[in-house]
């Protein structure tokens, strides 16, 4: 699984940017899962799933474009419960 992480954080900007967006935003919702358990999160496994099933098709693609803009890395919930 940390495979999975550490590749596509070492996409470049413009692949990461095409993955976010709706049909392969999938991509960016099965990181998110990976990272929350990789932690031992809870209440990011749980937003996360939610984000999956309900997300991904709506506006969690944008969401993503513009973090990856502003901060060269997708949002994530890791840590928000501390």
């Amino acid at each position: 699984m940390d495979s999975y992480i550490k590749w596509m954080d070492s996409l470049p900007l413009v692949l990461k940017i095409v993955f976010a967006l709706p049909c392969l935003d999938i991509l960016w919702a099965i990181y998110r899962i990976i990272k929350g358990v990789n932690a031992k999160d809870t209440l990011a496994i749980v937003i996360d799933i939610l984000l999956l099933v309900f997300g991904s098709w709506s506006v969690m693609w944008i969401v993503d474009i513009i973090t990856l803009l502003i901060n060269g890395k997708v949002l994530d919930f890791v840590g928000l419960a501390k």
